[in-house]
């Protein structure tokens, strides 16, 4: 099922909150025979990231993880990352009052049901298609891409119907 509503105005966030397991990976871990853990992350995902600092929105990484994989990933995405929390929506109240933002601006991306209570608090939501049934029942849309498959180029893409191109390579 693909839940996908009209365009939106992408003025209207103020922040874009995306889980990691699950959203920014294909919610697999691959593990060595050291106990090393590792995951794969698109990398056209990387290229919505340098997009939207571009447009000058914050983003969050927000994940219970406690893998150092996901603030490896945010420092090189060059975004805000709150992982090994327990209490998404604690952690989420507490970074948007340090930065004077309310919930109703916020755009959350989530997969699993360690996202339901704080994507519905959020005034817009989004969710790959190979979400957990509760979270696709909330989401405002449901891509249709999987999670890991470049779920946030398609957000800016297809939800706000932004060039990419042109927003990257616009002063070159």
């Amino acid at each position: 099922m693909t839940k996908l509503l009209k365009q939106i105005n992408i003025q209207e966030i103020k922040l874009f909150v995306l889980d990691f397991d699950g959203v920014l990976t294909d919610n697999k871990v691959y593990v060595d025979e050291f106990g090393n853990e590792s995951v794969v992350c698109s990398r056209s995902d990387g290229l919505a990231f340098d997009a939207i600092k571009k447009l000058g929105i914050p983003v969050l990484i927000l994940s219970t993880e406690k893998n150092s994989v996901v603030s490896k990933r945010a420092e090189k995405l060059q975004v805000h990352c709150i992982h090994s929390e327990k209490n998404k929506t604690t952690a989420l109240e507490g970074f948007l009052k340090k930065n004077n933002l309310t919930f109703d601006k916020v755009f959350y991306i989530g997969n699993d049901i360690n996202d339901l209570h704080v994507m519905g608090l959020c005034g817009f939501s989004a969710c790959p298609a190979d979400s957990h049934d509760s979270i696709q029942a909330i989401a405002k849309f449901i891509l249709k891409r999987n999670g890991g498959d470049g779920i946030f180029r398609e957000v800016l893409e297809n939800i706000f119907g932004l060039n990419l191109s042109c927003i990257i390579y616009k002063d070159e």
